[in-house]
């Protein structure tokens, strides 16, 4: 349901951007790959500029997973049945093969270890043109059915539909602003990896990315890692239209801010690392215009992020209880069995969780807080606007993401245990 003001009208509405400004007449004629052409040629927004330009030099790296202190630690996967039903995700890809043009199938089926892997992204600029996307005219609409079934098949029944209103969300601000082109319910790229396709006893994942939803799906036998994703919403509902009381987040939200409040004073303090959501007290670069607080989202994928706040396991037991409803919502996109298997992992390293968070914890105050262990890291954080036109952070914008550290992420960890790859993960430009 929406959750609009005493005066009925929902909070964002307040904030809706002036249409006749040059970037939204602009944007309102192009297409998406225009739009991202000049993006990248212009040089505008600045600040987004400059961080696709640092994202590209973070991309050079070598993969090596996020860290909490740079070292990667070892042995903390394995390779194991997770209950996964396979057979029926990779009948649903197999179909999109079927589909696929040899054309597409060129920009669509990638080598498992391209590095192609790690150039998702959740700005609305198309800046990976890879794969196919679901609302460009040579998509059919059976294609396009064929890949959300994949999807489907994939994720839980509570994760697709969260997936499903996100991409609507999205397809509602896009109408907000004037921009269908660019930013509609299927302004999404599906990718493929693994040269042999998908298949039920080798290892192969997927790719399904745009604005404010990106998934990373990897699959070895019945086992499934489903990381790094990021889910975002501006705003997180839709108050208008076919699909009018769509929200997301809402469990992530009220969970989050329902543990920092029962929390006493003194842990409070520990917890809260900064008290404003923009502090004087931010080192350079805690703080940046497009990711804000969050520091494991797009590109991020080795950055070190050392352990901030009060330990979970050191919390009363109602506050550990709400810590684990957290990590089970954001675990939500998982099949039932995969997701028992890894809230059951998450808590196992409790005495070495940490949960931290910026801002203020009033009932009406924007927040982010960060969950970090060595197997989990999940963030939340409130936003300023980037269409709507708030300049603080406003509970109606919201960034999440969950990130597998020490090498989880894309199922790297586990490529390394699976018979003929222990020799470990490369980028295929390293085969020198």
């Amino acid at each position: 349901m929406t959750s609009p003001t005493d005066t009925g009208i929902s909070p964002f509405r307040q904030f809706l951007p002036d249409l006749s400004l040059p970037r939204f007449t602009t944007m309102k004629t192009q297409n998406a790959h225009e739009y991202a052409k000049a993006f990248m040629e212009g040089g505008q927004p600045p600040w987004i500029h400059g961080l696709w330009k640092h994202w590209l030099e973070l991309f050079r790296e070598p993969f090596k997973g996020v860290t909490s202190d740079g070292r990667v630690r070892d042995g903390l996967f394995k390779l194991e049945d997770e209950g996964v039903e396979i057979e029926a995700i990779v009948t649903a890809a197999n179909k999109v093969v079927s589909l696929l043009t040899p054309e597409q199938k060129k920009k669509t089926i990638y080598h498992l270890d391209a590095p192609e892997w790690r150039t998702w992204s959740n700005p609305e600029f198309l800046l990976s043109d890879k794969g196919i996307r679901l609302d460009e005219p040579d998509v059919s609409a059976e294609l396009r059915a064929a890949t959300m079934a994949v999807l489907q098949a994939s994720l839980s029944p509570e994760g697709y539909d969260k997936a499903v209103a996100a991409m609507r969300i999205n397809g509602f601000l896009g109408e907000l602003v004037g921009s269908p082109a660019v930013m509609n319910e299927f302004s999404y790229n599906f990718v493929l990896f693994g040269s042999n396709g998908p298949s039920t006893t080798a290892p192969w994942g997927f790719s399904f990315y745009g604005h404010h939803l990106c998934l990373n799906a990897f699959f070895y036998k019945n086992q499934m890692v489903l990381s790094p994703w990021f889910t975002g919403a501006e705003p997180n509902l839709i108050d208008d239209g076919p699909y009018k009381g769509a929200r997301i987040l809402t469990v992530e939200e009220a969970t989050g801010l329902e543990l920092m409040q029962s929390l006493a004073p003194d842990v409070q303090a520990r917890a809260q690392i900064y008290r404003q959501m923009r502090d004087p007290a931010m080192p350079h670069g805690r703080w940046n215009h497009d990711d804000q607080r969050h520091l494991c989202g797009a590109y991020r994928d080795n950055r070190v992020v050392p352990y901030e706040g009060v330990v979970v396991s050191e919390l009363p037991e109602a506050a550990q209880a709400l810590v684990t409803k957290i990590v089970d919502a954001f675990l939500s996109y998982l099949p039932a069995s995969v997701r028992a298997k890894r809230l059951a992992q998450v808590q196992q390293f409790y005495s070495e969780t940490y949960f931290c968070w910026i801002g203020e914890f009033g009932d009406a105050d924007p927040f982010y807080y960060r969950i970090q262990s060595p197997v989990i890291i999940v963030e939340f954080d409130h936003h300023s606007g980037v269409f709507l036109n708030n300049a603080e952070p406003a509970k109606f914008h919201i960034h999440t993401l969950l990130r597998t550290p020490n090498g989880g992420d894309y199922g790297m960890a586990l490529r390394a245990l699976i018979p003929g790859r222990e020799q470990g993960f490369l980028w295929e430009g390293e085969r020198h």
